[in-house]
């Protein structure tokens, strides 16, 4: 996941922003990390972030860019729970989107609906699901607004 630079945090609203292909989601499948070719810790599990201790997530949306074509299962959950991440976003049918889906996961429900707090730093993790192997293409791109309030300390 790419940290924004100012410049760009500035104009987009984000501070971390990850695209996706077809691909990366099939290699993250098998349990490969698509961009250093590391074995991930958990099959399924990427790693796209860091909140900060002391810090929030605030905004998360995820964008099908170019749709998913070769399969009609594929769902993504985005969050900081290994066994389930999906305090962001919760179980989205991505190739069923029809239009960006924001903040959708158990977190930004109830008390938290504005910011999902931490106070120790927590990894980011967005979990894909369904045969991505069928997939012949696509892209998504994961957007998040991650606040850093240990950063005034």
């Amino acid at each position: 996941m790419a940290r924004l630079t100012v410049n760009e945090a500035g104009t987009s609203g984000y501070t971390h922003v990850i695209s996706l292909s077809f691909d990366d989601l099939a290699k993250i499948k098998l349990g490969t990390d698509p961009f250093n070719g590391e074995t991930l810790s958990t099959a399924g599990q990427l790693p796209i972030a860091s909140i900060p201790a002391g810090g929030a997530v605030e905004l998360a949306g995820v964008f099908e860019s170019t749709a998913l074509a070769g399969a009609t299962d594929i769902t993504l959950d985005v969050g900081t729970t290994g066994g389930d991440p999906d305090e962001f976003i919760d179980n989205l049918d991505v190739d069923g989107m029809s239009a960006p889906v924001f903040n959708s996961g158990d977190g930004f429900t109830g008390n938290q609906s504005q910011a999902v707090p931490y106070q120790a730093a927590t990894t980011i993790l967005a979990e894909v699901n369904g045969t991505t192997a069928s997939l012949t293409a696509g892209n998504i791109v994961i957007a998040l607004r991650i606040i850093d309030l240990g950063s005034f300390a």
